[in-house]
């Protein structure tokens, strides 16, 4: 009987596109690494062949795998620590899962796959200094996930290009007061995959690698700015002051990223890999725009300050090949925080800064291997008020099948 992985990966992908992951801080809300081999190499990944992951890395990369067809399962494990003012958050084990297919046929690669982009947020107890006395849990959860279809091409022996179109949607909980000592803002689902305020919309992706000789690639990426809706609760999904109504996220996006990488294949064994990437958080985080419109009454505007700062991240990684079936990686990565201590919020704190990283693959049969990434990021102390403190631990299984 002949096998069709795409007709199993377009229902898995549009079955998973329907969570918003969940994800906390790395750089900034950007999970520092996509795939369990990327993730590994410290999140470099933009010059040399990082599987299904290309669609979020650089989707050039995918005209660097074999004839044929392959489909690649990953779960991401994100673990945070964060204290503010003494208190412990509790929100400390999210899990992620993703799903790539891709098929190339000659000099052309296409696909589908579905991956979590990042967020951020943390859970503190009703009896936690954050909750004010008010005997109400405190909590923010905001995930940004995409369904994404790639599609790559061998223009010459030594260029590579590629470009996605990604379905992009977002999901947001909180329920705290929006200013200290002011009235609660409450609107969550409390579902670790989805949002109460949701919103949709669309971004994109261009790609290139080029091969300067048989063993050095530079690899080049520009990730649009996300062109989303706002966020929206249902009319009656949120409560403000006493009021029951409707809650909105005005122009909240992802911003515009690009990227440069090269990988060198020093020996038959030995890979070394270094990315540089800048993130446009100035554009896209200045403020945090809820509007709450009360049943049968008139908006009433709540603005957050935040003024973040561009982010520069440096990833690098390095491979070796212990045999044909066993590959070691390690890497590091860091990016500035890029959260103003003037701004720095409790809910929000997305300061974390070093990432080290590891990871192995190992050939199960001829066509499947299995590959496994940790990430740590130490902790991290910083002051608004109150004293915030932030880890990560991190963790990354996937399986890869050929046909």
């Amino acid at each position: 009987m002949k096998h069709h992985p795409a007709r199993t990966a377009l229902p898995l992908a549009a079955a998973l596109s329907l969570a918003a992951f969940s994800a906390h801080a790395t750089n900034g809300m950007n999970l520092e690494g996509f795939g369990p081999i990327g993730l590994s190499m410290g999140g470099a990944s933009m010059a040399y062949d990082s599987g299904m992951a290309a669609m979020m890395n650089n989707p050039a990369t995918l005209a660097l795998g074999g004839e044929g067809d392959q489909l690649a399962l990953a779960l991401h494990y994100l673990g945070p620590d964060v204290k503010a003012a003494g208190a412990q958050s509790g929100g400390d084990a999210y899990f992620m899962p993703a799903i790539g297919w891709s098929r190339k046929t000659g000099k052309l690669v296409y696909g589908i796959g579905t991956f979590a982009q990042g967020g951020m947020g943390t859970e503190y107890a009703a009896d936690s200094p954050l909750a004010q006395g008010t005997g109400q849990p405190v909590r923010s959860e905001l995930g940004v996930g995409r369904l994404i279809v790639p599609v790559a091409y061998e223009a010459a022996p030594n260029l590579l290009v590629g470009a996605t179109l990604d379905f992009v949607w977002a999901g947001l909980d909180m329920r705290a007061a929006f200013a200290p000592g002011g009235p609660r803002i409450d609107f969550s689902d409390d579902n670790d995959f989805t949002g109460r305020a949701k919103g949709t919309g669309f971004a994109g992706k261009l790609g290139l690698l080029y091969k300067v000789s048989p063993t050095f690639n530079v690899g080049l990426t520009y990730h649009s700015k996300t062109a989303l809706s706002d966020l929206e609760t249902k009319d009656n999904g949120a409560t403000f002051a006493g009021m029951t109504g409707k809650a909105t996220i005005h122009n909240f996006e992802w911003p515009e990223t690009y990227a440069v990488g090269i990988a060198w294949q020093a020996s038959p064994k030995l890979m070394l890999a270094a990315d540089v990437k800048h993130i446009g958080w100035s554009s896209d985080m200045k403020d945090f725009e809820l509007v709450f419109t009360p049943d049968g009454g008139s908006e009433v505007p709540l603005t957050m300050a935040q003024n973040w700062h561009d982010q520069v991240v440096y990833a690098l990684g390095v491979q070796y090949r212990v045999n044909d079936r066993v590959g070691v990686r390690a890497g590091v990565n860091y990016g500035k925080n890029p959260v103003p201590d003037a701004t720095l919020n409790p809910l929000f704190p997305a300061t974390v800064e070093w990432h080290y990283t590891a990871g192995f693959d190992y050939r199960v049969s001829q066509k499947g291997s299995v590959a496994l990434a940790v990430s740590y990021a130490p902790e991290v102390s910083n002051t608004n008020g109150m004293t915030i403190t932030h880890s990560q631990l991190s963790g990354m299984v996937g399986y890869n099948h050929q046909f």
